[in-house]
């Protein structure tokens, strides 16, 4: 990729960032929104509310059609659930990362060095550290790697980070999950039934890490949700205070299309920054991913609407995509 092509895409990422937070933020100011109809006319407010509703029914409309596929929504309620995992675990793995990463740095003299080039980072899927201090850490991480023959993503690190950031000596353990990267957005009922079992188990082990009951009973209410029944027009909430909760048997069609859009989000931002990477193997997996959600969010209005800056930014990558059926 040229730079210029680098930097155009680095713009549109940093815009579409900027975007979700001003999504979130134009939430929060239609709660209070009252304030505002003074300033506009009956007419402009009528018009305004009009076109809100219009584009309301868009949205239950399309998310009603995409809810009709049974592996659609399988994948959306795994996706869910890993989300749920993730925010759930941050707290005790920001711990244990933080710990971790003192406990090398006290123990090694050498990893409190800072990176002598500021320029070393992994070619590939390899690590060819340029100065010692990397090479010291890129030693320590093997050292302490459970799996020490397994492929180490290094792409996912920027080693002249490792000194001074946790979490970037955490990505060295991240790995491309079957779900996240999928290119297909959709999963079968047995690999759903396997994928609860191994959440429970999962959840189990964690049993005495705080919060984790809670997290097991959001993971549960979200795969027991009926996602269908929300959307076709019964659009109560039993799960009183909190909109991003679930009842045992339905969501609002509001609170369905917001996990939707997250996951969306979570994959998209995944994808396009993987996508700047120089692993030849990963960008073409990524490539491809990105073509068939860029085809999918062209084939649904609504989503291409929400996420029109990330299709910008995938246009400038110059992938074309591959249209739904």
């Amino acid at each position: 990729m040229s730079k210029a092509k680098k930097r155009k895409l680095a713009h549109l990422l940093k815009r579409a960032e900027q975007k979700q937070g001003g999504d979130e933020r134009r939430a929060e100011r239609e709660k209070v929104g009252g304030q505002l109809e003074e300033e506009r006319g009956p007419k402009q407010l009528g018009k305004e509310r009009e076109a809100a509703r219009s584009r309301a029914e868009m949205v239950r409309e399309e998310l009603t059609v995409r809810l009709n596929d049974e592996e659609y929504k399988n994948w959306l309620k795994a996706g869910r659930c890993l989300l749920i995992l993730k925010d759930g675990l941050l707290p005790f793995t920001d711990g244990q990362m933080r710990a971790f990463h003192g406990d090398l740095l006290n123990q090694h003299s050498l990893l409190r060095r800072p990176c002598e080039t500021s320029t070393c980072k992994p070619r590939g899927n390899k690590l060819v550290p340029a100065c010692r201090a990397c090479s010291e850490w890129q030693k320590v991480i093997l050292r302490h790697h459970r799996q020490p023959d397994v492929t180490i993503h290094w792409t996912n690190c920027f080693p002249p980070d490792w000194r001074t950031d946790h979490w970037e000596l955490a990505k060295v353990i991240q790995c491309r999950n079957e779900l996240m990267h999928s290119c297909e957005f959709r999963v079968k009922d047995d690999w759903m039934r396997r994928y609860r079992s191994a959440l429970k188990h999962f959840v189990q082990q964690l049993s005495s890490v705080a919060h984790m009951t809670g997290v097991g009973k959001q993971i549960e209410d979200m795969l027991t949700v009926d996602l269908s029944i929300c959307v076709s027009g019964v659009d109560r909430l039993d799960s009183a205070g909190h909109p991003d909760s679930v009842s045992e048997q339905e969501a609002s069609a509001e609170s369905v299309s917001q996990w939707e859009a997250e996951l969306l989000q979570e994959v998209l931002q995944e994808c396009l920054h993987a996508a700047d990477e120089e692993d030849e193997d990963a960008t073409t997996h990524d490539t491809e991913q990105l073509k068939r959600l860029q085809g999918f969010l062209q084939a649904n209005k609504d989503l291409g609407e929400r996420f029109s800056s990330e299709l910008q930014a995938i246009d400038c990558l110059g992938i074309k995509g591959e249209e739904e059926d």
